[in-house]
């Protein structure tokens, strides 16, 4: 009896939040390990599914960095970085939307599909919904990879409002049709900046940001948008972590209200950052909201 007891005080304890959220709309980034480990992959199509029936309207953007990689070894090509974005010439261009378009959308969305939910793949080419433009980063030329300079959200409203949940592939699209490798975390900001979300979902493979780098156990649990620079030049956010708090202050400048850095090989853990009152990552926001 008190093992179902517990288990009540626990739907009790998300009561609030599914009142407080029924009807936002939540842009999850998934990538990492999230996407390769079956297990937490399983996991968190349940939470998604969860999210879906309380209420919620979850949008999810995808990456697929590993995968591109495994897939270009195979073929023999090299995979290059410059800044952490990737030298995307066109064979590579082609390869990088096989993979994402062609094969790790669609298991996402099968996935989902499973869950009992109704779910549907696009990519940010389809519906002229991500508009690229070339990037080159400090001034070098890296091939064909875009950033979002704007965002068409009629494909996945359309969506949302017949009770889909959209999938999104981070693949755009200039003027004149021409592909473009976008970053999946750029890509998620630009979608949820456009769509005025609630909330935007970063799940990596980190326990949020850290006090201390060496220590798991000092996980900032807020942090407000406007400390983040001084966080960076303090070296309290340094290495891969930069570009991850940046995107989730341009998040926040976009019209987000809350952004999460959530550590996506940990089982259910959207359910236990959303709809538990501690919540297990770090949640950046431009003013603490204490309510709950």
């Amino acid at each position: 009896m008190r093992e179902y007891i517990e288990k009540a005080k626990t739907l009790i304890e998300a009561l609030p939040y599914i009142k407080e959220f029924n009807g936002i709309t939540v842009v999850i980034k998934y990538g990492g390990s999230a996407l390769v480990n079956q297990e937490i992959k399983k996991s968190l199509m349940q939470d998604i599914a969860l999210m879906k029936f309380v209420g919620l309207k979850p949008v999810v953007v995808h990456g697929g960095g590993p995968e591109i990689n495994q897939t270009l070894n195979r073929l023999g090509m090299e995979s290059r970085f410059v800044n952490g974005l990737r030298v995307t010439d066109r064979e590579t261009m082609e390869v990088v939307e096989m993979v994402l378009t062609g094969k790790l959308n669609p298991e996402i969305t099968s996935a989902l599909s499973l869950q009992g939910i109704l779910a549907a793949g696009i990519s940010g080419k389809d519906g002229g919904t991500l508009r690229a433009e070339k990037l080159c980063p400090g001034g070098v030329d890296i091939g064909f990879v875009g950033e979002v300079r704007n965002v068409d959200t009629t494909l996945i409203r359309t969506l949302l409002d017949n009770d889909f949940v959209p999938v999104v592939s981070p693949i755009g699209a200039d003027q004149q049709g021409q592909s473009y490798n976008v970053n999946a975390d750029m890509a998620a900001v630009a979608v949820a900046g456009a769509l005025r979300a609630e909330k935007l979902v970063f799940l990596t493979d980190v326990e949020g940001i850290l006090l201390d780098r060496k220590d798991v156990g000092s996980v900032l649990s807020h942090v407000r948008a406007a400390e983040i620079p001084r966080m960076i030049r303090e070296g309290v956010v340094s290495g891969g972590m930069i570009p991850k708090v940046e995107s989730c202050a341009a998040a926040v400048d976009a019209g987000v209200k809350r952004v999460h850095i959530l550590d996506g090989r940990v089982e259910h853990c959207l359910l236990l950052e959303i709809f538990t009152k501690e919540g297990i990552g770090t949640m950046v926001e431009k003013n603490f909201d204490s309510r709950f």
